[in-house]
């Protein structure tokens, strides 16, 4: 079961991030993160960016909202999104 955590406007939860792969896309769950495809690769914050990019396409928030928290050089992410609700996030990742 995916860990999320609701404060005050926003919502924390853990992401387990692959970086090269094919497309962009949700792949399940990993333990108790969502597990992310991402094309980007590993290198200058370019994994990142994308999972700020992708997590803010598929919330429809603009990318200022999406932050990583914490783990900004491994695979497992903490990441914060201000102006959405536990459920929306359970709901876009099909959960």
């Amino acid at each position: 079961m995916l860990c999320i955590r609701e404060e005050r406007d926003a919502v924390i939860f853990k992401v387990r991030v692959q970086p090269r792969a094919a497309v962009n896309q949700v792949a399940g769950l990993f333990e108790d993160a969502v597990r992310i495809r991402l094309t980007a690769p590993p290198v200058d914050g370019a994994a990142n960016e994308a999972c700020r990019a992708f997590l803010a396409g598929l919330l429809s928030v603009p990318r200022s909202r999406v932050e990583i928290v914490s783990g900004h050089t491994g695979r497992n992410k903490m990441v914060r999104i201000t102006g959405v609700g536990a459920a929306v996030v359970l709901n876009a990742f099909g959960l």
